[in-house]
């Protein structure tokens, strides 16, 4: 930077007798333009959700006898959540096992029988012909025991589907269902949401990734990604960073987007499935002009700096720039030339066609 005073001089005609007044001057400051690598931060709207969400919903119908559990309750793997009407499960189950006791004395006859008929062909008393047929009751009876083993197997679980337990560690969500409702397959009871890690799932326009990444889910791909910040709504940054887990290998036809994950640890359980924010990406960016934000003049919807010509005066020059995310600086990319020497501090009370003074 170097100081530059601006002279603001009125002249007075001789003839008044009056004495020129002394210049007053005004301290401005300058800088070149040049080339530069910066890291910009570029954000995307993003959702959270927990990387373990599951969807509550009955194996079996029957009437909701308890709700063993409370909206926003945290439970442990396998506590349990929701009790279904089991009478009838269990009436299944108990004729089930009977009939597979049935089964079980079935076979064991046709196999005493088959045994027998073995003794009596060795012995000439009956044909091959009695011999095969009690061997293929033999095998049907023991078809029907391993049927009836598997109904009561099914019994058995349908009796326990009655007692619904949480299958992950987290937050019981909304309960929109009371004791005594008719549930049965597809009805919704409640979210459980594993939070220990929170996916924030946010899309990338594909035009973005052209000669940053490229899109997969391979090791090297996603190690190319720098740490990740969550911002939430009120403007508060998520302490922990995080790491994008996930980009989609294909584009979506309507948005021309590319669905992205990034994993964030969640000890303290702050962050919850369904709250919005910003994933902030902070890419390094190469061989750009970087200029001070007090430089810029911004008039309606037109941004524009002071340059300083070779007479010393200062031009109005339009300019297309972005945000650098730090606060300080603008990144132009139109509208200026490295080597342009621009004015800084105090660019809002230059005029066009101002004399500088060295």
């Amino acid at each position: 930077m170097k100081k530059i005073l601006l002279c603001l001089s009125v002249i007075f005609f001789a003839a008044c007798g009056v004495d020129m007044p002394k210049s007053t001057p005004t301290s401005y400051e300058t800088v070149t333009v040049e080339k530069s690598n910066i890291v910009f931060p570029v954000k995307f709207s993003a959702k959270m959700k927990g990387q373990h969400d599951v969807t509550i919903q009955p194996q079996v119908s029957g009437q909701l006898m308890q709700i063993c559990v409370r909206e926003g309750q945290m439970v442990k793997k396998g506590d349990v959540l929701f009790v279904i009407d089991s009478r009838n499960a269990q009436l299944e189950l108990e004729a089930a096992q009977a009939n597979l006791l049935a089964a079980q004395a079935t076979e064991s006859s046709a196999q005493l029988e088959y045994e027998g008929n073995k003794n009596l062909l060795e012995k000439g008393i009956i044909s091959k012909f009695m011999l095969e047929n009690s061997k293929n009751a033999y095998d049907r009876a023991k078809a029907a025991t391993s049927q009836a083993k598997a109904a009561a197997d099914r019994a058995r679980v349908n009796l326990g589907f009655c007692t619904i337990t949480s299958p992950v560690t987290g937050y019981i969500g909304s309960i929109d269902i009371t004791q005594g409702t008719q549930v049965g397959p597809g009805t919704y009871l409640t979210m459980v949401s594993g939070n220990a890690k929170m996916n924030a799932e946010f899309s990338i326009n594909e035009s973005f990734l052209e000669g940053r990444i490229v899109s997969g889910t391979n090791d090297k791909t996603l190690r190319d990604f720098p740490d990740v910040t969550f911002v939430m709504k009120n403007g508060n940054e998520y302490p922990l960073k995080g790491r994008i887990t996930s980009v989609s290998g294909a584009v979506d036809r309507i948005t021309g987007s590319i669905a992205c994950k990034a994993t964030f640890p969640n000890p303290d359980g702050v962050l919850y499935s369904g709250i919005q924010g910003t994933i902030v990406i902070p890419f390094d960016v190469e061989d750009v002009m970087v200029i001070p934000q007090v430089a810029v003049v911004r008039l309606q919807d037109k941004s524009f700096v002071y340059k300083v010509q070779p007479d010393s005066t200062a031009t109005a020059v339009t300019i297309t720039a972005e945000a650098s995310g730090n606060g300080k600086d603008v990144v132009v990319t139109s509208g200026l030339q490295v080597g342009d020497e621009i004015v800084t501090v105090g660019a809002n009370n230059v005029q066009e066609g101002q004399q500088v003074i060295f």
